[in-house]
């Protein structure tokens, strides 16, 4: 793996952290608001936050005497309008299912799109080395270690967090195909826009917001909107323009980890000895999948 490579490689695994310690403040606000009045409010959230950072990079694009950012308007809206449609749907369904299953399950499930993006990739003619197909082999055992040991049964929950690993799926090849094309902040502010309107359109129709139990919730709130939304997806837009899809997919599914992690050094919830091999296998996944292929230098 090149320097390159190994950089946007890091900023996926500090995404995986944000989105890990995230599940904390998910869990919590299903106790106050609606998933779509939560999503509503951290996507609109994090588009806001990052119109100030996308005037601040012009401007240091023009003192540097650089080119605009690239990508025409079209295909900026386009692949916004994308990512922000199946990035809507994902955080529903998630939303939604950790209000009806566990933490654990639902981190699990929804990291199912490990299996799914080369599974998928397979199918629209991408390659797969041996490597990445060992380490989604070696991370969804080690997923299952993490987070199902002790539960069993399916439920309403787990159906929901199935459907919104599918959507996942989807959002990572999105973005795999759009981001070469557009600025990744551009990219990311539009999506979110798309999806806090959508979210908010969904809320008026199926759930009954108030103003007390949204200020209820403002801490997690902020917490998904400035760095699970804004800063996480922003970093996923920048970085898989230089990774593969699916490698990609295995380093961001060390959010089940994290989170894991979080819940421990957070709220006090301790992990098993088969919880830490769980731990253990994710990161022997991760850089089983990164080993460079035979024959490259």
């Amino acid at each position: 793996m090149d320097r390159k490579q190994l950089r946007y490689s890091l900023l996926l695994a500090l995404t995986a952290l944000i989105w890990g310690t995230a599940f904390v403040a998910q869990s919590q606000a299903t106790d106050t608001v609606g998933p779509f009045t939560f999503n509503a409010a951290r996507l609109l959230v994090g588009g806001v936050v990052l119109l100030p950072c996308i005037r601040l990079l012009d401007g240091l694009r023009a003192r540097a005497g650089e080119s605009a950012a690239p990508g025409s308007r079209k295909a900026l809206l386009t692949g916004g309008a994308c990512c922000g449609f199946v990035l809507f749907a994902a955080s529903a369904f998630q939303q939604a299912g950790i209000g009806y299953t566990t933490v654990g399950k639902a981190g699990f499930i929804t990291a199912l799109y490990i299996v799914l993006v080369p599974l998928t990739g397979v199918l629209i003619g991408k390659k797969v080395g041996a490597a990445l197909w060992a380490g989604v082999a070696l991370a969804a055992v080690g997923m299952y270690l993490l987070c199902m040991t002790g539960e069993t049964g399916v439920n309403k929950g787990d159906a929901l967090c199935f459907v919104c690993a599918l959507f996942f799926t989807a959002h990572i090849l999105v973005i795999d195909h759009f981001s070469p094309y557009v600025d990744g902040v551009r990219l990311s502010a539009v999506q979110f826009f798309v999806g806090g309107g959508l979210s908010f359109l969904a809320m008026l129709l199926f759930e009954k917001p108030d103003w007390a139990s949204v200020l209820a919730a403002w801490f997690p709130i902020l917490y998904a909107g400035v760095l699970s939304s804004a800063v996480g997806y922003t970093l996923q837009i920048i970085a898989q323009k230089n990774v593969n899809p699916t490698l990609a997919s295995l380093i961001m599914s060390l959010e089940s980890v994290f989170s894991a992690l979080s819940g421990w050094l957070l709220i006090g919830q301790t992990l098993t000895p088969v919880e830490l091999a769980g731990c253990a296998l994710m990161f022997v996944a991760i850089i089983l999948a990164q080993l460079p292929k035979k024959g490259r230098a």
